[in-house]
């Protein structure tokens, strides 16, 4: 046989076994668990923390989620809970309407792993109500529409809907994660977002944040 002949059949088969082992390599690496935002470090949020204003938390007078118009059109069909949903999942199969028809969501807030998108809220990690209280007040209606629709930091995620609507409007002075090794991300985001966006902080809220800082 000649010598050509033979080295183009090894290249072939080099190239077959390689191509198997990707496809090996594909067929049994893990789903990876999309997220929000990575949050800033917790140096970078102590500083951000101490950065903050510090003031009483003002009411809720005159406050509505309406003020806050949410989950709007990010790009075709998709709004933001339907984009979030999609982020945050694994395997997300999606109808016509960008709705979640299956896929599977793990919740860092209680550590559940759920299959319907039914069963998760999307939490704005500085609660719409909270960030009224703190300065949002204030802000036109297109500022708060771009708060309530943050996708850039992390202010958006997907969680077990009860756990979310039991946080309601709780600050970290009185509500956390039940998973404890959440509680540094959490917190990190939480401060986060209230850099960035120019919200203010009580004094009971600084005290929880600056605790969890100090042991992440």
């Amino acid at each position: 046989m000649p010598t050509g002949t033979i080295y183009a059949r090894r290249l072939a088969v080099l190239a077959t076994s390689a191509a198997l082992t990707v496809t090996g390599l594909l067929a049994t690496a893990p789903a990876a668990q999309a997220a929000m935002p990575t949050p800033v470090s917790a140096a970078t949020a102590r500083t951000y923390l101490a950065a903050l204003t510090v003031k009483a938390e003002g009411s809720t007078t005159g406050y509505s989620r309406d003020l806050f118009p949410h989950w709007i059109t990010q790009s075709g069909t998709c709004n933001t809970r339907e984009t979030v949903l999609k982020r945050d999942g694994v395997n997300v199969v999606t109808d016509s309407n960008c709705a979640a028809i299956s896929g599977s969501w793990y919740s860092e807030y209680d550590g559940a792993t759920w299959t319907l998108a039914s069963d998760l809220d999307i939490d704005h990690m500085v609660p719409l109500a909270e960030a009224w209280r703190s300065g949002a007040n204030s802000w036109t209606t297109a500022h708060r529409q771009a708060f309530a629709n943050d996708l850039t930091r992390p202010q958006l995620i997907a969680v077990t809907d009860n756990v979310n609507q039991a946080k309601g409007d709780q600050d970290p002075a009185t509500w956390l994660p039940p998973v404890t090794s959440y509680r540094c991300t959490y917190v990190r985001a939480w401060v986060q977002v209230k850099y960035y966006w120019n919200l203010s902080v009580d004094s009971a809220e600084k005290s929880a944040l600056q605790s969890v800082l100090n042991g992440c």
